[in-house]
């Protein structure tokens, strides 16, 4: 079997598609960048791509965050 170099799961290395190593993550709604690369914000997923929220965002749009889900969450 022929892989690509840097394919290799035996270095651990494998990278995964969800994960970016010097992503830069900034609030969709207002442009406030996060303080690293994993804050601890809203993320929603629209049309197939990530949206992240900050926190003051996310609290002051939380009515139409959660009119948005199924009625079996809440």
């Amino acid at each position: 079997m022929t892989s690509l170099p840097g394919d290799s799961d035996s270095t651990g290395s494998a990278r995964r598609p969800d994960v970016a190593e010097a992503e830069h993550i900034v609030c969709a709604r207002c442009g406030t960048p996060a303080d690293g690369p994993r804050p601890t914000w809203t993320c929603s997923v629209e049309n197939g791509s990530r949206h992240y929220f900050c926190d003051s965002c996310a609290r002051t749009h939380l009515r139409a965050i959660e009119g948005r889900l199924d009625s079996a969450w809440w």
